[in-house]
Formats: structure tokens, sequence, C-alpha cells
């Protein structure tokens, strides 16, 4: 086992850049936003990320200026912690523990000392309240703010909900359908209310809030797209508002312009309103954004604004509603279908971006590199049409070939959409050189091409599986057509199928001259020149979820893994199981630079981490509770330079590193020395229970050698595979009895068992051995189920049947 300390997981990108509003530095020079439990700043001439300020345990909630000192920033979080920092060097000069959840901060430069924040109340749920936060001046980084007063109760969640009016002199804040504003002189707060009246277009309630810099005015935000100015609110009675309305959904963000001449606002249109002089008729927009706008901001001098947007992206615009700049970070879709792909001409992530669009993301910079329109319709936002997406994507060896699949679900017409691109150097993009419209009868399983070597281009292979029960082998041909813009196109060169088994996935080895194909329970493997079936595979119960060939020194092996909980190794060269283990694997990913292969397991409402080589049915390293939050994709990236590994357990981290996505973030698997600053990044590590050790066990078995499964596998597993009966007879017997001694839950808490498959001879030894075998749990216990234990005279009486001698069976 590895130490705890000696890897671990560091959040790399991917986390939400529309978390909280932007702010400007005071000259205009830089943007810096919140991603994650990180504070980034950008540089707004080059659009580079110039530093990555981390340091908060938690989301970051909320960033402001120092309104006394514009080179320093405030930061609030969920850990219960305000940090200040010196953004220009991205050193934190003070953390102030504040000990209660932070959601929003406020720092209206009228008071000097403290700041604002909304926190929930103390032995309420969902209730929150808006405090103030005295700030000690004592010396010292880290002090304690615990003084706190509350100014207004019962306030909402969301920090765009509440707002200071010009000066500091009054907070106002919004929830559901009622205003409420505090004067601090005064000491006095009115609340008003509108109808709650549903209509057509919506309801009244309150969505966002914003003050007039220089007079007492407060615009609001509604679900129905309505726009509301409030003046001479001082007076509970005689306050009067007037109205503007162009959005037809909800206003999701609301700001004035410096001085206030203007007002700008934002919605899940994608248009930025410019409103002049608080007038419905003089307005100016700024269209197709991309997606809705999320927050809006305004540099100090007013000749910027940025607008942040649901799809991650960051938009600068100027003063004259024309477009700047953009930052595109990770766009996460809802359903990330195409996988984990690596470029290997950019060494990008390629993944779902936009409806319709594969997005190309760069790891060193966080940001999209580009996108690349797959689709190419016009994606309509509205619930309840099907739509054409975007669901299978594949490189050649090279990247110069791309492969995507594309479907539209329609019970009457239902749409398929095989397309092959070529890359062009002189765009720098992917050319659509072929489109095949209903390659298959049913939806595309899996597709891959086959590794090659540069020069033999002719020998380029496409394999696509699909639910209609059969693969096809698709082939580079000469285009004879006179007006064809290129001379080559791709072909249906043959079709193959099992048993009329559904295909579910297929791969290469790495020389390229076998192909692997799933089906259902079995695995196929095929001569990729003849295309003859050389032999098959299969370990019931469960079909097969993933599969992948051994690379280099384990290229004789195929691993497969099932849906019921078994990870196998096949050894091509004698045809037979080599080993299986009972783990729950959801993600298998070779390392396309050596042997390793990751799997990572879903059990007990954590992932865990093994990586092993095929060769060895043991894991070299073994991580568990990688992650609280489900592991939907894995990718291994190759590093620019090997790294230097102290540890021969680290080594499968030499060449590449391993990036997965959860549903949070972009997250890698590093090899580092642990330093302070490496705790402030690392996951915390808690201590697992003894219940779930139990049941993330590994527990690894060959062929000759079978537990309780041994009945369903004689019952399911086709005759044309199974061993003579004379080895089948003596398997059966040993699953049904005890072994003599039993292990304490201790003893086997950490314990990797496994066994070689080598013919040996009958010794007493091998006995003694395969009675500890027997104890294994079978793969329901460690799926999360329990098996019925026997009372102690019960196996007293099977260790007086376990002593009579069954040899005589073996004749039959």
């Amino acid at each position: 086992m590895v130490a705890a300390a000696a890897l671990r997981v560091v959040r790399c990108g991917g986390s939400s850049l529309h978390g909280a509003r932007a702010v400007f530095s005071a000259d205009s020079k830089y943007l810096l936003c919140v991603s994650g439990d990180f504070v980034k700043m950008y540089s707004l001439a080059t659009e580079e990320t110039l530093r990555l300020m981390g340091g908060h345990a938690d989301l970051v909630t909320s960033i402001q200026l120092n309104p006394h000192n514009h080179m320093q920033l405030y930061s609030s979080s969920l850990d219960g912690s305000i940090k200040l920092w010196d953004f220009m060097d991205g050193i934190p000069i003070k953390t102030f523990t504040v000990g209660s959840k932070l959601l929003a901060l406020y720092t209206p430069a009228s008071f000097e000392d403290s700041v604002f924040a909304v926190i929930p109340k103390s032995g309420e749920r969902d209730t929150f309240q808006l405090v103030s936060i005295k700030l000690t001046k004592a010396a010292g980084q880290d002090l304690e703010a615990k003084e706190l007063s509350v100014v207004l109760d019962d306030v909402d969640v969301s920090p765009k909900r509440i707002a200071f009016g010009r000066e500091g002199e009054y907070v106002a804040s919004v929830k559901e359908v009622n205003l409420q504003v505090y004067f601090f002189k005064r000491k006095q707060l009115n609340r008003f209310s509108v109808s709650a009246v549903k209509t057509k277009s919506g309801n009244n309630h309150f969505t966002c809030i914003a003050c007039h810099p220089k007079e007492d005015c407060i615009a609001t935000g509604h679900a129905d797209g309505k726009i509301r100015l409030w003046r001479n609110f001082c007076h509970k009675k005689e306050y009067t508002f007037s109205t503007l309305h162009w959005h037809h959904d909800a206003v999701m963000d609301l700001t004035f312009s410096i001085e206030g001449t203007s007002l700008l606002s934002g919605g899940v249109e994608s248009v930025l309103v410019l409103w002049h002089n608080e007038s419905d008729c003089q307005k100016d927009f700024l269209p197709r954004l991309g997606s809705a706008i999320e927050y809006i901001s305004m540099s100090p001098d007013g000749a910027l604004c940025c607008t942040l947007h649901t799809d991650n992206r960051i938009t600068i615009i100027n003063s004259n509603l024309r477009f700047s700049k953009s930052i595109q970070g990770l766009i996460k879709s809802t359903d990330v279908k195409t996988g984990l792909v690596v470029d290997p001409r950019t060494k990008a992530l390629v993944l779902n971006g936009e409806p319709g669009h594969l997005q190309f993301y760069c790891l060193q910079s966080d940001q999209q590199l580009f996108s690349l329109d797959i689709v190419q319709r016009q994606y309509i936002h509205q619930a309840g049409l099907s739509q054409a997406d975007l669901v299978k994507v594949a490189f050649d060896a090279q990247g110069k070939w791309l492969a995507t699949v594309e479907e539209r679900e329609d019970v009457t017409d239902p749409e398929l959409q095989l397309k092959l691109w070529c890359y062009d150097d002189k765009t720098q993009s992917f050319k659509l050189n072929t489109r095949i419209n209903m390659p298959h009868e049913g939806h595309i399983t899996d597709l891959c091409f086959r590794d090659m070597d540069e020069s033999e281009e002719d020998s380029l292979i496409l394999v696509t599986a699909g639910r209609d029960r059969v693969f096809k082998v698709w082939v580079m041909v000469e285009d004879t057509d006179p007006e064809a813009q290129q001379s080559v196109s791709w072909s249906c060169d043959f079709v193959g199928s099992y048993h009329n088994y559904q295909a579910t996935n297929c791969c290469f080895s790495e020389d390229g001259s076998l192909l692997a194909v799933s089906f259902e329970e079995t695995v196929t493997v095929w001569d990729s020149v003849t295309w003859d079936l050389k032999c098959t595979f299969c370990h019931p119960p469960g079909k097969i979820r993933n599969i992948c060939f051994g690379r280099l020194t384990c290229s004789k092996y195929l691993i497969g893994a099932t849906d019921y909980g078994f990870l196998c190794c096949w050894n091509l060269l004698t045809c037979a199981l080599e080993w299986s283990a009972y783990l729950n694997v959801l993600v298998l990913q070779p390392d396309p630079l050596s042997e390793h292969i990751a799997a990572v397991s879903w059990l007990s409402k954590e992932s865990s981490l093994f990586v092993f080589k095929p060769n060895e049915p043991w894991p070299i390293y073994i991580q568990r509770n990688l992650c609280k939050e489900k592991i939907q994709l894995a990718a291994f990236v190759p590093r620019d330079e090997p790294e230097t590994v102290g540890s021969e357990k680290h080594c499968w981290l030499r060449r590449s590193q391993l990036f997965f996505l959860t549903d949070m973030q972009l997250a890698v698997e590093e090899s580092l020395p642990m330093t302070p600053f490496s705790l402030l990044l690392g996951k915390h590590r808690h201590q697992q229970s003894q219940e779930d050790l139990d049941l993330g066990k590994l527990v690894v078995h060959n062929t000759h050698k079978q537990d309780s499964p041994a009945v369903k596998e004689l019952l399911h597993t086709p005759a044309h595979v199974l061993p003579s009966a004379s080895f089948l007879c003596p398997v059966f017997i040993n699953s049904l009895l005890i072994s003599k001694d039993n292990k304490s839950d201790e003893e086997v808490d950490d314990e990797v068992e496994m066994e070689s498959e080598k013919t040996e001879d009958d010794s007493d030894e091998e006995r003694d051995v395969t009675e500890m075998e027997q104890e294994d749990t079978n793969p329901m216990e460690l799926l999360g189920e329990m098996t019925y234990k026997l009372s102690k005279s019960q196996e007293k009486e099977l260790r007086k049947i376990r002593k009579m001698d069954y040899s005589w069976i073996s004749a039959f």
C-alpha cells in the first residue's frame, strides 16, 4: 500500500466562472473572478491567467476590492473565512475566521473597519441574515472576527439580491415578493411588497437588485421580465415606481453605470440591454452573446463592462456596447456523452461543449482552445424539443482524422449520422470529409480507429459498433467523382456479428492486428486483415461494460469489466482467463505510453482508484476515497517531459497524468511531495469506517478456483468455453465448503488476495491455500449485499462432511 501523503488529487480546472460577480482592478487592466475554491486574475490585454490565488478550503462565494486600498481584494468562502489579498502578487495578507458559512460579501466604502456578509441563521434551516462583521486591525496573519451584528433578517441567499445605496446610507434586500430597505443613520426599516398573482409571462417575484450610485433610486428585476425603478422609498406609503419591460423571461442581473445615467440588464435571452435615462423607449442591445447572462460588472472608469455566462464564458464589452474580448472556460454539458478524449495533436481534452459542438479544452490555461460545430444546425433553447446531439467522438493516432456521431431521438423519424473530418493545416481546423446517414439501424455504442504508423495512411480503419447487433469496418477509398472537393472518402468494407447479440464496445490492439468487440456477455477477437473470428471470451454473469488491450510488454492481454462487478484479464496466447477480480469498475482507462491501466470503482458513495499491470494480478497502487463524487470519465494525458518519480509504486505517473471529471470539476492525480502548501490544495482524507473498507476490498482469483458464484457460472457460461467435467466437479464441491480457519476483519481489512493461474500439482500445501480462499467474499457482498451466516452447530456439521473423501467423483 502507498502512504496516504504520497499522492494527492488536485483540482486543475473546469470550475464555474459564473458563481459570483467579477471585479475589475482600479486601472481596468485586470479582471478578477471566482473559480471554485480559487480566485483568478486575468489580463484584459492578453486574456491570460496571471494569478491563481488558492487557500480557501471550500467554494469562494464573493470577491470585493478593498475600498480603502485598491491593490487589495477581499474574498469570502463557505469555509467560514474572509481573506485579504495582495492580488498583484497573489499573496494572502490576512485571514479572518468568522466561523459561519459566508454566502455573500459586501464592502461599502463608508464603513472603514467593517464588512457585511450573508450567513445562515443559527438554529433555523434555510433562513439567512445580513450581518456586519468587524475586522480587527491586530497584528498577525490569522485573526478571528467574532464581533457580528445583525442588520437584516430573512434575506435571500443569492448575492445579487442585496445592494447598498449611495454612500452606504441604506441597504436594500429582496426576497420572493418583498422589498426591505434599512437606513443606517435613522435605524429605520421600510418594507414593500408587490402582487404575488401569476400572469401569462410569469410572476412578480424579485430576482435581482441594484442601487443608483448618485441618487435614491433602486432598480429591481423580476421573474416576469419586468424591471421596476423605485423612488421615495424613505416613506412607507408615498413611494413610487416605474416599469421597464423588454425581457420575455426572468431578469437575471442588473447594474447601473458609474454615473448612473444608464442601466444594464441581462437574462436568458443572451442579450445585454442598455437602458438610457430610465426610459422604456431609449434602449440599445448587444445580442447573440452565446448563453444566459448570470452577472454584469462595470469597470471603475466606466469604459468596460463584463458579463458572466452560464456556459462558463466571460465577455468583455466596451461602453458603447461593442464586443471586445471573450474568455471561455470549460463548458459543462448536462451529459458528457462523448467521454474524455485526448487530441493527439494539441494534447487538449475534447468533449461535448455547447449543444452540437465539440470543445477543445487546454489543461494548462484552463481555457477553451476552440469549438468545432459538428451538428451545424441552429439549436433552439426550448424544453421538450428533440434535437440532434453529439454522442461519440474518436481520433486517429496522429490526430489527422476525427470521427463523430450525432443522433436525434425521435419515435417517428430518428436521425443518425457518422461524420469523418480531416485536419486542414491551412485553416488549422477540421474540415468535413464524409457524411454517412444511418450507418447503423440503431444507436452507435462505440467507435475506434486502428492505430498505425504515419506512413501507412492507406491502412487507416474505423470500426463502429451498434445496437443493430453488428459492427462495421470503414475504410478510405479514392473518390472518383470529378466534382468532389477531396480525393478520398470513406465507405463500409466489412460487417460482422456474433450470435445476433448487441455489439457494445470495440478496441484495437496496440499493433492494430487484432480487433476486440464485445457482444453483451461475450468478447470476440477478430483478425483485422482477414476479419476472421479468432477466439471468444466470456465471464458471466453481467454484460461487458469496458474492454481494452494491454500495451508494450503486456500486449498479449485483454482486459474487460462487467456491469455485475467483475474485472477480468484474458491471455490472448493461451486463450484463457488469466485472473479475475471482484470490483465494480465504472471507468477503465489504459495509459497510452506505458503498461499501466487505471480502474475507477464506485462503492459506498465514494470513488476509489486501482492502478495495475495486466501481467500482475495485484494492483501496484490503490487509493480509496479518491473523492466523494462519482467519477464520470477519466483520461491519461501525456506529459511534455517525463517526470522524476521517487517510488516504483508511482511510476505510472512518470510519463502521463491521470485526469478525471466529476459532477463538480476537473481533477488530476499528481505525484508530489507533501508540503504545507499541498495541504491547502489537496483533498483531506477522513478515516473510513470498517464497513466501507470491507465492502471495497479487492479480491483477485484465477479460473481454477471459484467460490459461491460457481453455480451461476456453470449455468450461464456457454458450453464451448466450459472446461472439462473432471475439472468442474472439485471446483463445485469446494465452493460448498467452509474453511477451517476464519480471519478477523482486522486481518483481512487491507489485504489484496490473489492467485496466479499456473498448473500445479495437488500437494497438501495447495489444498491449504484453496481452503483459505474459500473465505473470500462473493461478488454480491462486495456490491453491498449480505449473505446468510451459518450457526456454530451448522459449521460443525459441515466440517465433519468436509473430512470425507470425494476423490471417487473424479472417475465420472
